[in-house]
């Protein structure tokens, strides 16, 4: 009865696990296109533009995540107003938010960390040439950091994956939710271990070929 249970309520899972893929995309995306903006500035040999990027680094990578999560389902508003029509403003979206604050502040450190790995010689070479800063680093520098940012890239998006489990915390409908109303709806024991341990398996399969 446990296993046909927990057969009957893998449909419903595997659409709350979708909200979590969902969610862990998103979030990526928009951490990296903002990381790669914040890291592009925490280069920048002006102190004006450096500071601010390099403050926005130290904070959102050692705040905790769900303080985040909380933060920012608190203080975005439940619907926005554009003229006299009013956009709902979901908490899955906020969650999301949440999440690329983070992400957007290891990306810049990640992008940091692979335009300084390129040999200072390749920048001297350029310079030699008469590049200017901008031409070498679109054309000579960008280009090969792609390749050292992807393997830390993919961890932090399983790393973001996982976190997006905090979700259910803030009333976002997701495989964790889902997980909780199966449990109480069948109220066994049995079936409780056994639904969490095939959520375990469920992002471990997920993330382990990321």
């Amino acid at each position: 009865p446990v296993f046909l249970a927990l057969v009957q309520w893998s449909p419903t899972l595997a659409m709350g696990f979708g909200q979590n893929i969902l969610i862990s995309l998103v979030a990526i995306g928009l951490g990296t296109v903002f990381g790669l903006l914040v890291g592009a500035l925490g280069m920048s040999p002006f102190w004006l533009l450096r500071l601010p990027a390099r403050i926005w680094i130290q904070v959102f990578r050692n705040a905790p995540w769900l303080v985040l999560i909380y933060f920012t389902t608190y203080v975005f508003p439940f619907e926005i107003r554009i003229g006299s029509t009013y956009i709902s403003f979901p908490d899955w979206v906020k969650v999301t938010i949440g999440l690329a604050l983070p992400a957007s502040a290891n990306v810049a450190e990640i992008f940091r960390g692979a335009v300084a790995s390129i040999p200072s010689t390749q920048w001297e070479a350029a310079r030699s040439l008469a590049f200017t800063r901008g031409q070498i680093f679109t054309s000579i520098i960008l280009p090969q950091c792609f390749k050292r940012m992807l393997p830390p890239w993919m961890n932090l998006y399983a790393v973001i994956t996982m976190g997006t489990a905090l979700a259910s915390l803030v009333g976002v409908h997701d495989v964790i939710d889902t997980a909780q109303i199966a449990s109480n709806t069948v109220n066994q024991t049995g079936f409780t271990v056994i639904i969490y341990c095939s959520l375990l398996v469920l992002f471990f399969a997920y993330c382990y070929p990321i």
